[in-house]
């Protein structure tokens, strides 16, 4: 327990740090959250078709633990955004998430740059359920394979 406590505890450098991070809104003319400019700043989309989305990723510092790998939590992460993003690329309307399975199979490095792919299952109700997959571009190892359900209204957006 004591060696979980040490793993977890922040020290006044490190927090400094996080309280200098530049923060940026992701769309003109909305205020910056802590959320965006920390979790999901550096995603870039590769490729996009309705229920289907590929991002690549580099795994920076900020989400990175202690050893240098990057942390389960930063992984659910983008699990959760990324599945959410191919669900929104079919025009559905607002949803939530309400389930996440997450096979964590080979550490991600800080710099190795990560390939994400997430398709969309299908939809029952307002149900939807989509497959993410991470991968590291260099090796093709598997990173983390993840299930993620939503549930919210399915009307189009469009």
């Amino acid at each position: 327990m004591e060696r979980a406590l040490e793993e977890l505890r922040v020290g006044e450098e490190e927090a400094k740090a996080v309280e200098g991070l530049p923060v940026r809104a992701h769309r003109a003319g909305e205020e910056a959250s802590f959320y965006e400019g920390f979790a999901v700043r550096g995603i870039r989309v590769d490729r996009i078709q309705p229920g289907f989305l590929s991002c690549s990723f580099t795994v920076p510092p900020r989400l990175t633990d202690r050893r240098g790998e990057m942390a389960a939590g930063a992984i659910a992460n983008l699990v959760d955004e990324v599945g959410f993003a191919a669900v929104n690329s079919e025009g559905h309307g607002a949803k939530v998430s309400v389930d996440m399975n997450i096979a964590f199979i080979t550490p991600a490095k800080l710099g190795d740059e990560l390939e994400i792919r997430s398709r969309v299952l299908g939809h029952k109700g307002g149900y939807s359920g989509t497959h993410v997959l991470l991968r590291n571009k260099v090796t093709g190892q598997v990173i983390a394979e993840g299930r993620h359900s939503l549930f919210g209204n399915l009307k189009s957006k469009i």
